[in-house]
């Protein structure tokens, strides 16, 4: 299936979040929080001087939500100021990585777990909650690369990727926030991996598959309906007025995406519209 193109020269794209009639994503190696229309025109929102951001979202009163990496911090811009809303140095046992937010604006953010980039072994990893008051706590310290997050439309239940698992891993989500009833919702076909993810409203999760190269659509329980197979790794994905937005790279190496910008958004036609938070 043949591509739109709706942005490119990026050097590796995260996060991707539909708002407001416009696609929101992170640069990360770029350090850019990115607004994009629909005909492609973008503007930088936010430039983070020292680190690279990941997962966005936002808190009830519209204030932006930006993972950092790197310094393990949930950062806070109200449309003039960055803040730190978050430290998560003393939890987060790897790099922060995505999130998902929920509509009181309490944040789940996973972490990397381990050295990814210098070679350590692979590690289990916390999935952290982070109150609107900025308040964290751990959910669950084991998993395997905690990444992209999905939240029902109800409120009820939370998937997260597992990525070095090669799984969507639910919970059931409490009153207070809490996750309980750690479940598998779907394996992923041999050889696909989750990034990031997203649901759609006939309850079917799409997951980016780097290693594959492909994005794939799945309902609980790991029945597959739809596969998009693209010829560079997908790196995550969301749907916004009717179309599914893949945030793609041609290498997942720091190094050489910051050096050859080929990172780039592609577009395809999304059966289903999208649903639940992102």
């Amino acid at each position: 299936m043949e591509p739109q193109i709706l942005l490119d020269n990026l050097c590796f794209g995260e996060g991707p979040r539909w708002r407001n009639g416009a696609l929101w994503l992170a640069d990360m190696y770029d350090r850019k929080v990115l607004r994009v229309q629909t005909d492609g025109s973008h503007a930088t929102i936010v430039q983070l001087a020292d680190d690279e951001p990941s997962g966005l979202g936002w808190l009830p009163d519209g204030d932006l939500l930006i993972v950092s990496m790197r310094k393990r911090q949930l950062l806070r811009f109200n449309g003039r100021q960055l803040t730190v809303h978050a430290d998560l140095g003393n939890l987060a046992t790897g790099y922060c990585n995505d999130m998902v937010v929920d509509q009181s604006g309490r944040a789940y953010v996973g972490n990397f777990g381990f050295d990814l980039h210098n070679g350590a072994e692979p590690a289990p990893a916390q999935l952290i909650r982070v109150e609107a008051d900025g308040t964290a706590a751990v959910e669950d310290d084991d998993l395997m690369f905690p990444n992209g997050a999905v939240i029902t439309p109800d409120g009820s239940s939370l998937i997260v990727a597992e990525t070095l698992a090669g799984r969507l891993t639910a919970y059931d989500v409490a009153g207070d926030g809490s996750l309980r009833n750690k479940r598998t919702w779907a394996q992923l076909p041999e050889g696909a991996v989750p990034d990031g993810i997203c649901l759609d409203a006939e309850g079917g999760i799409w997951s980016a598959s780097p290693l594959s190269k492909e994005c794939v659509r799945q309902l609980e329980h790991g029945e597959v309906t739809h596969r998009i197979e693209l010829d560079r790794s997908a790196i995550a994905c969301t749907i916004g007025a009717g179309k599914l937005y893949v945030l793609t790279a041609a290498s997942l190496e720091p190094d050489q995406c910051r050096a050859s910008r080929d990172g780039r958004v592609e577009v395809y036609a999304a059966p289903y519209a999208a649903a639940g938070h992102p």
